[in-house]
């Protein structure tokens, strides 16, 4: 522990350059949707994400920070060598913040969930011993892996289904807009504040009974609904609008709606994958804290989550761009309507996965939803170029982790043993 100062320093700057990597890859997937259907523009992304993606992460970012700071090492082989987890953290850490940098470059939506898991999996089983890899939960992990896009494109299907059925379909679909869009806002409203009143008030030391839950929720979304309600019918209808796109007009209300459902992807993401960036600071500090003692239980200061936060936000407004660009619009083109139904199927599934403590992938989820909404519309709909380069990134992300992580390990090692 002589190092003491200067490994929670690393960990701080580490962890600021992993959750600007978060930032600039897995923001830009939640905000694609809403970029690329042009509901909202880059700048009101920003300053969504700046709000929602905070708030997420302070009030309901706890659960999952659990299972990545202390799921995947048994703590009870290290508990003569703290260092070691020191070490690895760290690694694990810049690792995943480098690969995100090399794959925001390019424009690749990958995982960073996949990124860091891969890079604490990698210096654990090099670094440690095979044995010291909790394989169950890394299995549960990645089992999700392959759920998550699954639940989130089926859920992105029958939503958008459910809107050609009620709205697009019909003889008078901008009518049946106003009429229904609504309802969709109040549902976004009460999944978002259900979750979070089961998961994450009690980390502000808050506690409600199950119909105290419900009926807070309830409001919440009807408060929503009525928002919704009020800026529809603020919106300039057109008819000389429709008369290039039939449907120019009922996107505009869907476009309403996008505004909703983009705070609520944010602030499901900042829920689930800032544990990505501050779970290995909080097991860094842990350790320095308590001279060198690996627990498996420690109090996750709010400032840790406020960091990761920040460090976020940051990192979307200064290199977001790419990512939004492949997901908003390169797998299949969006309309608000589209965009609506991917959205609200990944937070649906985002949030969900955040209230078990389950770090599922933010991007596979988004993806997943994309393609779904793409699949309703018919498999011409999708540029499966791009699918394919996508599932090609997320294929490599593990592997590049582990190697990364793996030699920083020993750098690390090398420099302060």
């Amino acid at each position: 522990m002589d190092y003491g100062t200067t490994f929670i320093i690393m960990a701080i700057v580490f962890g600021l350059f992993m959750a600007w990597g978060i930032g600039a890859n897995d923001v830009a997937n939640a905000m694609a949707t809403s970029v690329g259907s042009r509901a909202i523009t880059i700048k009101q992304a920003i300053i969504i994400a700046a709000v929602f993606e905070l708030a997420g992460a302070v009030l309901a970012g706890g659960e999952v920070t659990k299972t990545i700071r202390k799921g995947m090492v048994d703590s009870d082989l290290l508990v003569s060598s703290p260092e070691l987890v020191i070490y690895g953290m760290l690694s694990s850490l810049l690792a995943a913040g480098i690969w995100l940098l090399i794959a925001s470059w390019k424009g690749w939506p990958v995982s960073t969930t996949h990124s860091i898991v891969g890079a604490i999996v990698g210096f654990a089983a090099v670094g440690i011993g095979i044995e010291a890899v909790m394989w169950g939960k890394v299995g549960f992990i990645a089992m999700s892996w392959v759920v998550s896009p699954l639940l989130a494109g089926t859920i992105a299907y029958l939503l958008f289904m459910s809107v050609q059925r009620l709205i697009l379909g019909t003889s008078q679909p901008l009518e049946n807009a106003k009429k229904y869009v609504p309802i969709y806002i109040f549902f976004v409203g009460f999944v978002i504040a259900l979750v979070t009143v089961f998961k994450g008030l009690k980390h502000v030391g808050l506690e409600l009974s199950l119909l105290q839950s419900y009926l807070l929720a309830f409001v919440v979304g009807v408060i929503a609904a009525i928002i919704g309600k009020i800026l529809i019918q603020r919106i300039t209808i057109d008819v000389k609008d429709d008369k290039d796109f039939h449907f120019t007009n009922v996107e505009k209300v869907f476009a309403v709606l996008m505004m909703f459902t983009a705070c609520a992807m944010a602030f499901a993401h900042g829920s689930n994958d800032v544990a990505n960036a501050v779970g290995p600071i909080a097991a860094v500090v842990s350790i320095v804290e308590n001279d060198g003692v690996v627990s498996q239980e420690s109090v996750l200061p709010l400032w840790i989550l406020g960091l990761g936060g920040v460090g976020i936000v940051l990192g979307l407004a200064m290199y977001g761009r790419r990512v939004i660009a492949t997901v908003g619009s390169g797998i299949t083109e969006l309309t608000p309507s589209r965009g609506f139904a991917a959205t609200l199927a990944a937070a649906t599934t985002v949030v969900l996965a955040s209230g078990t403590g389950l770090p599922i992938s933010t991007t596979h989820t988004l993806v997943g939803a994309v393609l779904g909404v793409g699949l309703a519309r018919g498999i011409g709909a999708l540029n499966m170029q791009v699918v394919r380069t996508i599932f090609m990134s997320w294929i490599i992300t593990l592997p590049a982790g582990a190697i990364l992580s793996i030699i920083f390990f020993f750098t690390f090692k090398e420099i302060f043993s």
